[in-house]
């Protein structure tokens, strides 16, 4: 959601805390906003409200928020997170073992997936389209709710997802020669493996 730069966010209700699905208890929201999967990585940004209102995000530290989370006001009321339906790819394979194999390569390329017991679901990209049908999986354009696993590092609130969220051609550099080196960067970060 784009704002003015003179918006006076003092007017907007503050949420400073989150609780993950499902810890609410019998608390109904007062209000729900419905965001996209890059949307839902927040920690201080105003966002819209399916009734048309707004929320000052405000949180100690960067969150990646699921389906169904809860932002916490000030005032103790409770904003809904809904994940928005996204132009996604339902990639289904041979068998388990396939499946795996296929998610592997999806996660050799720090690609944003949902895994599920018979089927992945990543956004939309015809390279890897492209890859995933090569190795036999079966590719059908949808558009659903992406909800993408979180990283073994970001926690709930995704504190230690260190910016990793990116296109799986940035800041890659992959050399297969005889040594079957590997070097890539993750905005600060660099791994080498021989």
């Amino acid at each position: 959601m784009k704002l003015n730069l003179n918006t006076d966010f003092t007017k907007f209700p503050r949420a400073v805390a989150v609780l993950p699905a499902g810890g609410a208890g019998t608390i109904a929201p007062s209000g729900r906003a419905v965001l996209a999967h890059d949307e839902r990585h927040l920690r201080r940004r105003a966002i819209e409200l399916s009734d048309g209102g707004k929320v000052l995000v405000d949180l100690p530290e960067p969150v990646a928020l699921n389906d169904g989370d809860r932002l916490v006001l000030e005032d103790g009321r409770h904003i809904e997170i809904l994940a928005a339906p996204e132009e996604v790819y339902d990639i289904r394979a041979r068998d388990g073992v396939h499946l795996t194999e296929l998610a592997w390569h999806i996660g050799n390329r720090h690609l944003a997936a949902g895994i599920e017991a018979d089927r992945i679901v990543i956004l939309r990209d015809h390279v890897i389209k492209a890859m995933l049908e090569g190795l036999g999986a079966t590719v059908r354009e949808v558009s659903e709710p992406f909800k993408p696993v979180r990283g073994a590092y970001s926690g709930h609130g995704g504190a230690h997802d260190h910016g990793h969220a990116h296109s799986h051609a940035e800041a890659h550099s992959h050399s297969h020669g005889d040594k079957h080196s590997h070097s890539h960067s993750h905005g600060g970060h660099h791994h080498d493996h021989d």
